[in-house]
């Protein structure tokens, strides 16, 4: 994804989130989302031509004052606007991605025993997890089948049902957020034998990462159908370490309610952490 491709699929799917027009107005009642190619291209002051050269990747070396104005145009926030400036090859990209589990991660994962927690990679490889996420979502599997995204376009849980809404919005989500980790590290070569392996093995891969926008997962409300205790709504958070890739996602229920009750069915007799 590195080049002129990245850029491309990045800045239309950055137009498309964006909701602000010329006029400094919210943009609302359209029948496509975002602004129009010649709403971004009067702000950001660049020819409706080029901006379409870029969105298709037919022009590769856009300037850093362009990308720049781009920026400021879709008022994109200082993550967003970096990801573009490196994808349009004016930031230096990361090296290999860290897979290495930062001690506070460690700890956090191995002290929580009523909530569902695990620690992934960048690229959604399964690193570490507690008992309660292997009692909320099943058994870990091995090769492969510890990464969520393959995981996912490849063999459904059969443990749990997971509501089909949320689920595709997780999906949209987690393929959007694998494509940023190739705009960061598009040398790492366990991550682009894993893309390669997913267009191999997967039609709706290919389908969702061509559609997909590049965007950082940052969690999100599940409702799982658990066959021991029935429905669990719990709002999943993702936490970010200063200095590491890696990120960790907790489950937590609304204190007191049903859901609290039944996750701690499932948890109370939480043992060690996973590895």
């Amino acid at each position: 994804m590195s080049g002129s491709a990245g850029l491309g699929t990045l800045l239309r799917g950055l137009r498309n989130r964006c909701d602000v027009g010329p006029s400094g107005m919210v943009v609302t009642a359209r029948r496509t989302p975002g602004l129009r190619r010649e709403e971004l291209a009067l702000l950001a002051g660049v020819s409706v031509d080029y901006l379409v050269q870029l969105e298709q990747g037919r022009a590769t070396r856009p300037s850093a004052p362009v990308v720049a104005a781009l920026s400021r145009a879709l008022r994109l926030e200082t993550e967003d606007s970096d990801l573009l400036h490196r994808a349009a090859g004016l930031a230096p990209v990361r090296g290999a991605l860290s897979r290495e589990v930062p001690e506070g991660a460690e700890r956090v994962v191995s002290r929580l025993r009523e909530w569902p927690a695990a620690v992934y990679s960048a690229d959604w490889w399964l690193l570490r997890w507690n008992s309660a996420w292997t009692a909320l979502l099943g058994g870990v599997g091995e090769g492969r089948s510890r990464n969520v995204v393959w995981f996912e376009m490849t063999q459904p849980n059969p443990n749990v049902r997971v509501d089909p809404v949320e689920d595709e919005v997780f999906r949209d989500a987690i393929v959007g957020d694998l494509r940023v980790a190739l705009v960061e590290h598009p040398d790492d070569p366990e991550l682009v034998d894993l893309v390669a392996a997913l267009r191999e093995a997967s039609p709706e891969f290919v389908e969702r990462w061509g559609a997909a926008r590049p965007a950082r997962y940052r969690g999100m409300r599940k409702r799982v159908e658990h066959p021991e205790v029935g429905t669990v709504v719990l709002d999943g958070d993702v936490v970010q370490f200063p200095g590491s890739d890696v990120r960790l996602v907790v489950y937590s229920p609304v204190a007191g309610g049903r859901d609290a009750e039944r996750l701690s069915r499932l948890t109370r007799t939480v043992d060690a952490p996973g590895r």
